[in-house]
């Protein structure tokens, strides 16, 4: 396995070819999160392509079903201490032992690449300005440590396999709220009190759709590439679906009845979500537009499934078409204001957006 490319910055501001690098590297692993980048300005653009980065790092190890739980784990928490700027842990002792584990094709695999990679991209969140840090690192740390205890919680399983309700919103928190607070620490630089007041208590909310909405539409893919069930166990058992058999045909009505009782749980954090997109600062580049985008597709997604929830434990899954995509996108690109979003959600959750 060759070594990472070296980074060029050597100042306390990330070096254009590692910035490009680093925006390139998200357009391969996140749809998502490349729209929303691309929709943001510098410098708010380059600290959340960083910060994601890091993140996904950690997200890769975690979903990686060929390695066994106790090394997926050790790794995590190697990674964590490689973020703790009091701990001599190096990057590229991490990089040196995830090795192993990186497929010989990692080229043609975006995730594994930022893996392969890890050492240029923490050496271009060491570039950042302190404020960048200060803001990115503690929620990054959390969702790694949270990660390593999930997997560390079902290693006997060899995949997750969520409880309850509640446990389900605890891994929803360490996956997506955290980085929610990643957003909220580098937004609420310009706020004013009450408005950081507003975006904390709110920004759980808008992760918790964002993520509670991957859990309903992938159900299929979860189980199967990864191994891992996020339907609580205790609303399969009301349907008499055993977790483990979620995807046989012939609980695919039983299951289908989950996966709409997921979205309608998905569905209870849009008021919040909402409020927090209304209360965002537009300074550093940040741009309202840019969170308003994957708000809306999911918005957009919950009214696929409730259309067709079965197509969860389908290989395609359920997603709103390119179309509706890129109608939204273009149509909103300008800009957006916060007095439109009730309206726009409205709009999307009864019809895809080109049609409407």
């Amino acid at each position: 396995m060759d070594s990472h490319p070296p980074t060029s910055a050597t100042a306390d501001t990330p070096s254009e070819a590692d910035l490009e690098w680093c925006h390139q590297a998200v357009q391969g692993v996140s749809r998502t999160f490349a729209i929303t980048i691309d929709l943001l300005d510098a410098p708010m653009a380059d600290a959340i392509c960083v910060g994601y980065l890091l993140c996904r790092v950690a997200d890769t190890i975690e979903d990686a079903g060929h390695i066994p739980p106790a090394e997926q784990t050790r790794l995590l928490y190697q990674y964590d201490a490689v973020l703790d700027p009091t701990d001599s842990t190096t990057i590229d002792e991490f990089r040196e032992d995830v090795d192993e584990w990186i497929p010989d094709d990692d080229g043609d695999d975006a995730d594994w690449s930022v893996v392969a990679h890890a050492p240029r991209i923490v050496a271009t969140f060491d570039t950042c300005s302190p404020s960048v840090r200060n803001a990115v690192r503690p929620p990054v740390r959390e969702l790694v440590g949270g990660m390593a205890m999930f997997v560390e919680r079902h290693a006997d399983e060899g995949g997750l396999r969520i409880g309850t309700r509640a446990e389900l919103e605890e891994y929803c928190y360490y996956v997506a709220g955290t980085v929610g607070e990643l957003i909220t620490n580098l937004v609420c630089r310009d706020a004013d009190s009450a408005q950081a007041n507003r975006l904390r208590e709110t920004s759980e909310s808008f992760a918790l759709l964002l993520q509670l909405v991957n859990v309903t539409k992938d159900v299929y893919v979860d189980y199967h590439d990864e191994n891992n069930v996020y339907l609580p166990e205790t609303w399969l058992e009301d349907a008499d679906v055993p977790q483990d058999d979620l995807c046989d045909p012939e609980h695919s009505d039983d299951v289908a009845a989950v996966v709409e009782r997921t979205a309608d749980h998905a569905h209870s954090f849009t008021d919040d979500a909402q409020t927090y997109l209304e209360s965002m600062p537009r300074e550093r580049g940040n741009r309202l537009v840019a969170w308003t985008i994957p708000y809306l597709l999911a918005v957009g997604t919950l009214r696929e499934v409730r259309k067709r929830p079965e197509d969860a434990l389908r290989r395609a899954g359920i997603k709103v078409s390119r179309e509706e995509v890129h109608a939204l996108i273009s149509s909103l690109a300008g800009g957006v204001e916060r007095d439109a979003l009730g309206d726009l959600r409205r709009t999307i959750s009864e019809r895809p957006f080109h049609l409407s």
